[in-house]
């Protein structure tokens, strides 16, 4: 009887998927052709006003869905431009105006490539709710910060130091590392007066990123 539900149940999963697949597939078809339909100045400017009206509509009832179709008409609405800029607007009389016209294009798809990523990377945010530490102090973990410097000066760097002293963690479990690329002797005394952590390397491979990278291989916080 088990066996026969989880079948049961498999088999409506996949009717679901397939359900899914068809209508993404069937929505991206109908999209594109709302992208790539010429329309006249008329006809555009009602596009522009519906779609506004749409947004201001759906805003005022926050949720995921809304967010999906928020951005999935930001999106179009953006792509319909550069499908238009790359399609209707790329004839030059000259190669100053080419020179310029092109840069201009390439300056908004780059824009654009930016826009889509950052609704990549937010479109479906994770909800994790905080988790209480424990009370017993003991069984907190040890934190190291890392306070990545190249060629910041001394005053700069020693107040964020300081900053990081004041943060609200037990002093005995918080480890803070100065991580100097610079390589400075002041810095190496200032790390040494405070008693905090100070970490160089022989190398400045991938700067900040490897100066990070680097300190997370000599600790263990």
């Amino acid at each position: 009887m088990a066996g026969m539900i989880r079948r049961i149940a498999g088999g409506e999963f996949a009717a679901q998927s397939l359900v899914l697949t068809l209508l993404f597939i069937v929505a991206a078809v109908l999209l594109a052709i709302v992208i790539v339909t010429p329309l006249d100045l008329v006809s555009q400017a009602l596009f522009a006003v519906v779609t506004i009206i749409v947004m201001l509509i759906i805003k005022a009832s926050p949720s995921r869905g809304v967010t999906l179709v928020l951005v999935t008409l930001s999106i179009v609405v953006s792509t319909r431009y550069v499908w238009w800029r790359f399609t209707d607007t790329l004839q030059f009389a000259s190669m100053l105006e080419a020179f310029l016209g092109l840069g201009l294009v390439l300056a908004e798809l780059y824009a654009w490539m930016v826009l889509v990523l950052g609704y990549v990377q937010t479109i479906w945010p994770l909800k994790r709710a905080p988790v209480a530490l424990p009370e017993d102090l003991a069984l907190w973990p040890t934190i190291d910060l890392f306070i990545p410097t190249y060629n910041e000066p001394l005053g700069v760097v020693q107040n964020t130091v300081l900053g990081a002293m004041s943060v609200d963690y037990p002093l005995d479990k918080l480890r803070i590392y100065i991580l100097d690329d610079g390589r400075r002797e002041e810095f190496r005394e200032f790390a040494d007066a405070l008693g905090v952590g100070y970490l160089t390397r022989d190398n400045n491979l991938h700067a900040k990123a490897g100066n990070l990278n680097e300190a997370l291989t000599v600790t263990n916080g």
